[in-house]
């Protein structure tokens, strides 16, 4: 893995000030050709440098039914044999990426699709069998990000679009979950950026009660995460990514956003939009 060098490249005194949106988009708005248009509409107008990360696991799945190939998941996390390794390699590298870029580039903005094999940028390890051979999954560590060459990709203008792919330096590709992935990007990168990471999905963001859109918590702090958990005010399927978030946080990025996806357009606009988790009061 490429380390930064400060004296022959420098990025950071390149980079000094300037934003960087790390931003997830979800299978809602993946198989939705409408919300997929509006969103990378939105998306092209935000100020500042970008990168988006997506997964495409529906279609993926879709696609294996049609050849054949039976979907595994343990808990809802997908076994991925070479069988399952060779279609979503086809569908997240190929059909979802190229579509997603392709879609930029019509609004003007310089995509560029990508797995973590792609210049290097995304190293991962291979999971260990333990109770359960998840297959071709990768796992992610503090090392496994090339921020100097996605900086460098960043700075000459263009918009990295990661797939959930990465490879583990040996020759075998890796299916890497789309939310990981994002996380630890914004980590990285938040040495050289004022870097923000945002999670799109269906909902406004963390609710007070699932089915009740209104009841939206507009600012989250570690404090009054605590709260919400004591409180169980927050939905359980929900405090993973919330975990996750303030993880990153303490890591150095300066805040998790958490929306849904048609409403990244208010962010745009200086308005409010969905849940921001931050260390301030």
């Amino acid at each position: 893995m490429n380390k930064i060098d400060p004296v022959s490249s420098n990025p950071a005194q390149l980079s000094e000030n300037k934003k960087l949106y790390v931003i997830k988009i979800g299978g809602n708005v993946i198989d939705n050709s409408e919300n997929l248009y509006h969103f990378l509409k939105d998306f092209e107008g935000l100020q500042g440098h970008k990168i988006l990360v997506h997964g495409g696991g529906k279609v993926a799945t879709q696609i294996a039914e049609e050849l054949g190939i039976e979907a595994k998941l343990v808990d809802g996390r997908r076994i991925t044999d070479i069988e399952t390794l060779r279609v979503v390699t086809m569908v997240y590298g190929g059909l979802i990426n190229k579509n997603i870029v392709a879609q930029l580039q019509r609004f003007g903005n310089n995509a560029i699709g990508l797995t973590g094999a792609d210049g290097n940028l995304i190293k991962a390890k291979k999971r260990p069998v333990k109770t359960i051979d998840y297959g071709f999954v990768g796992d992610l560590d503090e090392n496994s990000i090339n921020a100097s060459n996605i900086s460098r990709l960043v700075e000459s203008g263009f918009t990295p679009v990661f797939c959930a792919l990465t490879h583990d330096g040996e020759g075998q590709l890796l299916n890497t979950n789309a939310d990981t992935i994002a996380s630890a990007l914004a980590v990285s990168l938040s040495s050289l950026y004022e870097t923000t990471l945002i999670y799109c999905f269906e909902k406004k963001g963390v609710l007070k009660d699932i089915d009740d859109e209104d009841s939206l918590i507009r600012e989250i702090n570690p404090a009054r995460y605590e709260e919400l958990k004591i409180q169980k005010i927050i939905h359980s399927g929900m405090l993973p990514k919330l975990d996750n978030a303030f993880t990153a946080i303490s890591c150095g990025v300066k805040a998790v956003i958490i929306g849904k996806s048609d409403d990244l357009g208010q962010l745009k606009e200086n308005k409010p939009f969905g849940t921001r988790l931050s260390t301030s009061a």
